[in-house]
């Protein structure tokens, strides 16, 4: 079994941001997860058995702005999830694509995060069991996908129905800082 749930994210504007960071980021986010994926599905396709789950989130099903480089690299992770699982659909290795939201870890320490009204609030932030869980079962029993928890359930179909451009500015005003100021610190 492999669980892939490499992930970080830098806080800020695109172009306060710094680039260096941002290149590690989708290095982190989605070479690591293309490099552990192949290894391990190979080793698991050669003995006809295995289980994989890549740890997407929401945020690659939502434009992110002050997010924009991890929202991308989660974006990635989804679509890779869905084509890799539809190439081994006929072959016995179970792929499930785990997609929590707001979760509460040390993620946002660590992408500069604190500042965010959405944190700070701890508005529907799942406990980390909680996902984990969620996760285990549904590649346990073989599901291709779960969204962990309702409201992101709910947050991922409205974003399906809703103009981008009215998803985008939801998820800025969920996301800005409490003192105002959205470039990176």
């Amino acid at each position: 079994m492999l669980v892939n749930d490499a992930g970080q994210g830098q806080y800020g504007t695109f172009d306060t941001t710094d680039i260096e960071r941002e290149l590690a980021i989708i290095q982190l986010n989605i070479g690591a997860c293309v490099v552990f994926t192949k290894l391990y599905l190979r080793e698991m396709l050669a003995r006809d058995e295995g289980k994989i789950l890549l740890v997407g989130s929401i945020a690659g099903e939502l434009p992110g702005p002050l997010q924009a480089v991890y929202h991308g690299t989660k974006a990635f992770v989804n679509s890779f999830a869905e084509s890799i699982q539809e190439e081994n659909k006929d072959r016995n290795v179970t792929i499930t694509a785990l997609l929590p939201g707001l979760t509460d870890t040390d993620f946002f320490d660590k992408a500069d995060m604190t500042r965010a009204k959405n944190v700070v609030e701890k508005s529907g932030m799942a406990e980390p069991a909680d996902v984990a869980k969620d996760g285990y079962q549904a590649l346990m029993n073989g599901e291709n996908r779960v969204i962990s928890g309702l409201m992101n359930k709910v947050q991922v179909s409205a974003s399906n129905v809703i103009p981008n451009e009215l998803v985008a500015a939801n998820v800025h005003s969920q996301s800005k800082p409490v003192d105002g100021d959205e470039s990176a610190k």
